[in-house]
């Protein structure tokens, strides 16, 4: 794949990731199993890409997060907080015109 198409991958995934992070983590969620479970439904993302994510998401107000100390290895547990379960649901139904409309430039206007 060339440098170009790369690039423009790499755009339209960053704001998939968000998306992605915001709904799986309606469940409390530490970062490696985010990644985890991103990777098993086909989104594939770095690990130096997702903790700064999850960091940047909660100076937004948008993850909250809390240390569970009860394990060998203290972990950073994240949930989606009230504003970001708002603007989850905003930017699905953005996402779903977004395809809808797509989906009638590449289906010939059936959809």
């Amino acid at each position: 794949m060339d440098d170009l198409t790369q690039q423009h991958l790499q755009e339209l995934r960053r704001g998939t990731v968000v998306l992605a992070s915001l709904l799986t983590l309606r469940e409390p969620g530490y970062g490696y199993g985010l990644l985890e479970s991103l990777e098993g439904i086909g989104i594939s993302v770095d690990g130096n890409t997702l903790y700064p994510l999850l960091r940047r998401l909660e100076k937004q107000g948008l993850l909250t997060s809390e240390w569970n100390t009860d394990e060998a290895r203290p972990r950073k547990f994240y949930r989606t907080s009230a504003e970001g379960d708002r603007l989850a649901e905003a930017l699905l139904t953005d996402w779903h015109q977004i395809d809808t409309a797509l989906g009638r430039l590449t289906d010939g206007g059936t959809r």
